[in-house]
């Protein structure tokens, strides 16, 4: 049996986004360093508050597990004679080790036989390995931002003020910067803000709750949850859902309390999302709706302390959120006074990007591409593509988006509809800024799609072009982002798009803007649609090698490359399928560097080539046809039905024949059968046993 390692690490207040990531990554680092130390553990729990990360391993070993070290030393023809005798190489080795010769062993390496040493490293106690391993650990979590504090050469998401750090009851010394670690916590900065004694979790645990903190970030929303609901009661309201703001306001409290406000009726008025946005994004605060989900003119405010007079405070939020609703009704109505039309004509004044334009430019690109892809899609659906497209940046120099930037897109639909623009226009308008975020809500309208697949790829293809790729760290433009949007949205849709085709007249509406090589930015694009297509397709858990074999083989067309994957994914457990990898990789082996074939049927000489030519003209026709109907489990079931004849080719006829011509034709051959296969996936790409 182990024993408990506790350690908190007391801090300023540090920003709510940072939390998450960090108590995943503690996890991870505190894994990483006690395999590196050779120290078991059980079960490892990581909290947080705004002021504090925690970290809890249960049943951590006492001492460090043996190390088995292996030196080598010369190889073993050269440490002993033909009468086995040890040589000076041998005897020089053990001495160098610090062993008699009788101690040395042998073992087999890639490059052959060698004499070597084997010495057993005593686990130390882990006790006397923590501060180093803790200190490490501490300086190792990732923050978005660090900071340095006074004049100490350590950084951190904020200045640390205290580190509680135990092991099995015991403190576990070490000091970071000018704080020495102890066996004391701090309570509630304003309702208990005195130190107290720790000896173990469980303690920890009741102690803290005891003095206004609740540690566990569960526990704490699941008060958030019951707290919300029941303010809302009193106005006979729910709480709106967002898992986002409930997340976000756990991270920002430690002892959770929620009073309800007013606001004026009259300013119900507004948009909702207007109001949402006013109470959500910039206030923290969760909207009360009815039971058929309209709001109401009230609100819940999250407390970090108990409310000794609610009243006091409850005026406090009004008033604030009164200011802002003032602004939003004012900017609405004066933007209101003039027509998203001349809003349009201000995006000439705007720079999109120094090197891509204004925004009226960028409006212009998009829109050509829009009809463009509405051509494709539907061309009854131009008409109101090239509209959208028109209007849809023209919110941008509201005064409403200017004051809450949130709200770009949900403004311009609302002033299209105010305005009396055709209501699938207004729709579009919003839809065209969607997905949001990774897995975010995707446009459902046709219109929405086009102009969102148009406005994004223009931003891919334009940054691409002027040399603003993204790098390891840094996406500043949120192209990652905006790519997986563009393939999300293709295949929600089941557009019959072709990647290489929009990217090709994306760049050819860029044209006088780009700076590199119009095919060089083209093949920097679609690697990485590439890459972003293939790391969604094995976060969804298809196999690393069948992604990588169907994307190899093209993935231009979004919805026919899923379809290929899927089909092979399922193929690839049947029993027949690692037969068929084998035999199409010694087809692909055979022919690398060969191309340009052409099979003539009067020049075999054998059986097998007639056999295997045959089943390949008639498996070609269906598999074709297959193929054309996106039915690709049939179409591999069809190739999977030529293995035996390639089987039999491979094991009667010698391909590289002396005489050209024949093993021209013997390759010839192979290279369409190849190219069969390759209309689905490079199988030599596939992983077989």
């Amino acid at each position: 049996m182990g024993k408990e390692l506790l350690l908190e690490i007391g801090t300023e207040e540090i920003p709510a986004d940072f939390l998450p990531k960090a108590l995943k990554d503690m996890e991870e680092i505190i894994g990483r360093e006690f395999a590196q130390a050779r120290i078991r553990h059980g079960v490892v729990r990581t909290l947080a508050t705004p002021r504090r990360l925690v970290l809890c391993g249960e049943d951590v070993a006492e001492q460090q597990e043996d190390q088995v070290v292996e030196k080598l030393g010369p190889a073993k023809r050269v440490s002993y004679d033909d009468e086995g005798n040890p040589t000076k190489a041998a005897l020089g080795f053990a001495k160098s080790q610090g062993i008699d010769i009788s101690e040395v062993g042998t073992v087999v390496t890639e490059k052959g036989e060698y004499i070597c040493v084997r010495k057993v490293i005593k686990g130390e106690e882990t006790a006397a390995s923590l501060p180093e391993i803790l200190k490490r650990f501490i300086l190792s979590i990732p923050f978005q931002k660090s900071m340095r504090w006074m004049n100490l050469d350590i950084r951190f998401a904020r200045p640390i003020h205290w580190i509680l750090a135990l092991y099995g009851g015991e403190v576990v010394s070490f000091k970071l910067g000018n704080v020495s670690s102890g066996n004391k916590s701090y309570g509630h900065r304003f309702m208990s803000p005195g130190p107290f004694a720790v000896d173990g979790f469980s303690d920890y645990i009741k102690e803290t709750l005891d003095r206004y903190v609740v540690v566990d970030p569960e526990g704490r929303k699941a008060i958030i949850v019951t707290e919300t609901e029941r303010a809302a009661k009193t106005v006979s309201g729910l709480v709106l859902s967002n898992d986002e703001l409930l997340e976000e306001v756990n991270y920002l409290v430690e002892y959770p309390s929620a009073v309800c406000g007013s606001f004026d009726a009259e300013f119900l008025e507004l948009p909702g999302d207007v109001l949402i946005t006013s109470m959500v994004g910039h206030q923290k605060y969760f909207p009360v709706v009815d039971d058929k989900g309209k709001l109401l003119p009230h609100f819940i405010a999250v407390n970090n302390t108990l409310v000794r007079n609610p009243e006091v405070v409850v005026k406090g939020n009004e008033k604030v959120l009164r200011a802002r609703l003032s602004d939003a009704k004012f900017f609405f109505r004066e933007d209101r006074k003039i027509p998203l039309e001349e809003h349009f004509e201000k995006l000439k004044r705007v720079v999109f990007h120094s090197l891509l334009g204004t925004s009226y430019e960028k409006v212009g690109r998009f829109r050509k591409l829009a009809g463009l892809i509405a051509e494709k899609v539907d061309p009854v659906l131009k008409e109101n593509v090239d509209r959208a497209a028109h209007l849809a940046k023209a919110d941008l120099e509201t005064r409403m988006v200017y004051e809450f930037p949130d709200l770009q897109g949900v403004m311009g639909r609302e002033y299209a509809l105010l305005a009396g623009e055709n209501p699938v226009v207004a729709r579009a308008i919003y839809e065209h800024y969607l997905p949001t975020s990774a897995g975010g809500k995707l446009p459902q309208s046709d219109e929405g799609s086009i102009v969102s697949i148009a406005d994004k790829m223009d931003t891919i293809c334009g940054f691409f072009g002027v040399n603003q790729m993204p790098t390891g760290a840094a996406d500043p433009y949120a192209l990652r982002r905006q790519a997986l949007g563009v393939i999300n949205i293709v295949l929600n849709k089941g557009y019959p798009l072709s990647l290489g085709n929009l990217v090709d007249e994306s760049l050819a509406i860029l044209a006088d803007r780009l700076k590199r090589p119009r095919e060089e930015v083209k093949r920097d694009v679609l690697d990485f649609f590439k890459g972003r297509l293939e790391n969604q397709l094995i976060t969804q858990g298809y196999s690393y090698d069948v992604v990588d074999a169907v994307l190899s083989a093209g993935f231009h067309d979004l919805v026919q490359t899923v379809k290929k994957v899927k089909a092979m994914e399922d193929f690839k457990k049947r029993p027949d399928f690692e037969p068929l990898g084998v035999a199409f990789k010694r087809v692909c082996n055979i022919i690398k560097g060969f191309e340009n074939g052409r099979v003539d049927a009067s020049r075999f000489t054998q059986r097998e080539e007639g056999a295997l030519y045959q089943a390949y003209l008639e498996t070609r026709d269906r598999v074709g046809a297959f193929i054309d109907k996106g039915d690709y489990e049939r179409a591999l079931r069809e190739l999977a039905g030529m293995r035996k004849c390639v089987d039999e080719f491979f094991e009667a006829v010698l391909v590289m024949a002396e005489e050209g011509e024949v093993r021209f034709n013997r390759l010839s051959l192979l290279e369409a059968i190849s190219k069969l296969f390759y209309r689905i996936a490079d199988f030599s790409k596939i992983v077989t046993g």
